[in-house]
């Protein structure tokens, strides 16, 4: 049941980050869903995968975006086939720090399916945070090298302290609704797993 619900909840949040009507979108086949998880990991998943993506924005860049509130952002998105129902499921984690304000900030969530938009044929994964959280959604740049990250709202927690006092919330503006991610070497993003073995696993990837 669990399951069940969440595509709904990760379609709506991305949804939302699109700023568009449902019908703009439609879910993915699964042979583009599976072109689309080959692409992102650079190669078959399998059991297990991670791919991440680093931006740290310069002073030059940040002179000419003098509203944006994001000076850096890392993004690790990992795919892992359940037993349960033997499926892929994607998920991410969002790391950044804001221009203006001291401190790490990170959010988590489920991105269990893909949306194609209907107009051109860009795949994207619809990204969600438990209890109507916000979200993200993600697309690859032409080469695989990249990916961009859309968003309207997400909450977000101070680092490694998901309670009410940590919590808030980035929210687009004119200069924070799109980022350009570059791919790193999975190592890179290893601040964001506070898991062990799932911490190993990221570094032998």
């Amino acid at each position: 049941m669990k399951l069940a619900l969440i595509f709904p909840l990760a379609l709506a949040a991305f949804l939302g980050v699109a700023r568009a009507e449902a019908d703009d979108f439609r879910e993915a086949t699964t042979s583009e869903t599976e072109t689309f998880n080959a692409r992102l990991y650079a190669g078959a998943p399998g059991k297990t995968a991670y791919a991440c993506f680093i931006r740290r924005y310069d002073a030059d860049h940040l002179a000419r975006h003098p509203k944006q509130k994001v000076a850096s952002m890392k993004l690790l998105v990992s795919a892992e086939t359940f037993e349960a129902d033997e499926q892929l499921h994607n998920s991410f984690r969002l790391g950044f720090r804001y221009r203006h304000r001291s401190g790490d900030f990170d959010s988590s969530g489920s991105c269990h399916h893909t949306v194609l938009t209907k107009q051109g044929s860009e795949v994207r994964l619809g990204c969600g945070v438990d209890c109507e959280g916000g979200g993200v959604g993600i697309a690859l740049s032409k080469d695989d090298k990249s990916v961009i990250v859309r968003l309207d709202s997400i909450r977000v927690w101070l680092h490694n302290k998901p309670d009410d006092e940590a919590e808030r919330s980035l929210v687009a503006g004119s200069d924070d609704g799109i980022f350009r991610l570059d791919r790193v070497d999975n190592s890179e993003c290893a601040a964001l797993v506070t898991d062990r073995k799932e911490l190993a696993a990221l570094r032998h990837k």
